[in-house]
């Protein structure tokens, strides 16, 4: 007896929600389809120069990140943490912050 009512509550839900495209409130537009933009993605800047390269990173128009790589050694990263045009150094990206990963219980 559950599963008929069920099934019967399911089909009566699912022709009420339905709505034909007549019936669409005016002023709604379809989602495109696909990746979003690259509109989306922050400019970089890729500037060579006789000791390495420099990329910077700006986002609103304001510069935040510099990856520089010279031509001899490791890249590092001048990075501005509170938006106040001081450049602080990193050697990576990687912020340091281990999360806690124990096993509890093992199948």
């Amino acid at each position: 007896m559950r599963y008929p009512v069920l099934l019967l509550t399911l089909l009566l839900s699912g022709l009420a929600v339905a709505v034909a495209p007549s019936d669409r409130p005016p002023g709604l537009k379809p989602v495109p389809d696909g990746a979003p933009g690259l509109d989306d993605a922050p400019p970089v800047t890729i500037k060579p120069s006789s000791p390495g390269r420099v990329v910077e990173y700006r986002a609103n128009g304001r510069l935040y990140m510099l990856k520089v790589t010279p031509k001899f050694g490791k890249p590092y990263y001048l990075v501005d943490q509170k938006g106040d045009g001081q450049f602080a150094r990193q050697e990576s990206l990687d912020s340091g912050m281990r999360p806690p990963m124990w096993v509890i219980k093992e199948f």
